[in-house]
């Protein structure tokens, strides 16, 4: 008689499951305490937000008023003002900690240097201002004189006040005389006028404060004025900027099925035109023929200004490149072709020149970088009429693979110059796969050279 020995492990092995079993069931357990706490945790939060909401509702209209109420007290003290408050409340507290008797006196005089400084601030005017420049457009380097003319428009005399008109980045102050009802008083400064930019004349300020500077309130009395600093330009060939001699229509490569230009005869499908039916030639060959023409389009430029800073090597060179897009610009204005001027900041404008010139005013330099300026090109002029002429104007940074990259965006039937300005170059002209690359150096040159390039 065998006995089988193999089921003896069986009991240990069952045994051996059981504390396992028993650890899950634990874990099973501790689950929905976990969950519980959790819950508890959450329901703690929300209680401890609806109680931060309501004081926050109860209290805003209250934070409102004392922000309406506080915020003009503390906008007349300066730094200068601040600067002596501190050391006012620093001295007095060492005096009351340590007991010395000089940082209480220091502490007495600052508070009441800050004390005495508000009765200046005292008193009501009523001033009628007006602030003219003349000319409002002028040239890098023209002389440009402002004017302002201050009126006492109250019924009571007003006593001497400073005045401040901020001119660009400076500040132009004015020490007004005492003024009897309906004076007048007449003050004229000169513009800076050294660098292309639009400068901003005003708003005129009349300042009431201390003279140590510690307290200071300042009234808006005029708008502010705008003065366009063009950048040089030169004079072009009259249609020279154009770059197409027929102001009137260029023929295309492109076929199309109604136009001018004829260009051959093909058979008949359904939907042409019958009125291009060529009947002599269908009768003799049996057979319906249209005419087929090429497209003529009249003159349309599209100038691509590169303003990325990186593309130029100084901002001379940048200044240079504003000067011949808009000596172009305004030739092509002048000569009533179409056109369209593009950089980074979007589309210039361009109803007349004097529009043109002041949208040239407002292009400065990109310091971060930007997409690349294939993409910059094609984003900027998809939306634009299809142009018979592409001018690119960049820097010295601008390499010839990226002159190029831009020219890959228009058909072979588009005429394209590049203009790479170089600051201090010769001139010079070349071809490079159908694109025409004019070098320029100096502004005295551009009106050679594109008479060049049109002959």
């Amino acid at each position: 008689m065998t006995t089988d020995t193999s089921a003896a492990p069986e009991p240990s092995a069952r045994a051996a499951r059981t504390p396992r079993s028993g650890a899950r069931r634990a874990t099973l357990g501790a689950a929905p305490r976990a969950t519980a706490v959790q819950r508890g945790f959450a329901s703690a939060i929300g209680s401890v937000r609806r109680v931060v909401w309501g004081i926050s509702a109860v209290t805003a209209p209250a934070v409102r008023v004392v922000r309406r109420t506080a915020l003009p007290i503390v906008a007349v003290v300066t730094p200068a003002g601040w600067v002596v408050l501190g050391l006012a409340a620093l001295a007095l507290t060492l005096s009351g900690v340590f007991g010395w008797q000089e940082f209480s006196f220091l502490g007495t005089v600052l508070l009441a240097a800050v004390i005495i400084s508000v009765a200046f601030l005292f008193g009501r005017a009523s001033y009628g201002v007006i602030v003219e420049l003349n000319p409002r457009r002028v040239v890098v380097g023209d002389r440009a004189l402002g004017r302002m003319l201050v009126t006492n428009i109250g019924a009571r005399s007003l006593p001497p006040t400073r005045m401040e008109l901020p001119v660009g980045k400076g500040v132009a102050e004015f020490q007004l005389p005492s003024m009897t009802p309906k004076a007048e008083h007449e003050e004229l400064f000169a513009v800076p006028t050294a660098k292309r930019a639009v400068i901003v004349a005003g708003p005129a300020e009349s300042v009431r404060g201390d003279q140590l500077g510690l307290l200071r309130r300042a009234l808006k009395w005029a708008d502010a004025v705008d003065l366009f600093v063009h950048p040089l330009t030169v004079r072009l060939v009259p249609s020279a900027a154009g770059l197409v001699r027929d102001l009137e229509g260029q023929v295309s490569n492109k076929i199309t099925n109604n136009d001018i230009a004829f260009h051959a005869l093909r058979p008949y499908v359904p939907g042409d035109d019958r009125r291009y039916v060529h009947w002599r030639t269908s009768a003799r060959i049996g057979q319906l023929m249209v005419r087929q023409f090429q497209e003529t389009r009249r003159s349309q430029l599209t100038i691509i200004h590169a303003s990325r800073g990186d593309l130029y090597a100084s901002e001379a060179e940048f200044e240079l490149a504003i000067s011949v897009t808009a000596s172009i610009a305004a030739q092509v204005i002048r000569d009533g072709t179409q056109m369209n001027v593009v950089s980074e900041t979007g589309l210039w404008r361009t109803q007349s020149v004097t529009a043109m010139m002041d949208a040239s005013c407002r292009i400065e330099p990109l310091s971060h970088q930007l997409e690349t300026v294939r993409d910059f090109a094609r984003e900027q002029t998809r939306r634009l009429p299809a142009p018979s002429v592409v001018m690119i104007v960049a820097g010295s940074q601008m390499s010839t693979p990226d002159f190029r990259s831009i020219q890959s965006l228009f058909g072979q039937d588009t005429s394209q110059v590049a203009f790479k300005v170089v600051e201090g170059a010769e001139p010079k002209i070349s071809a490079v796969a159908g694109l025409t690359v004019i070098t320029i150096g100096d502004l005295k040159d551009l009106s050679q050279l594109v008479r060049g390039v049109v002959g």
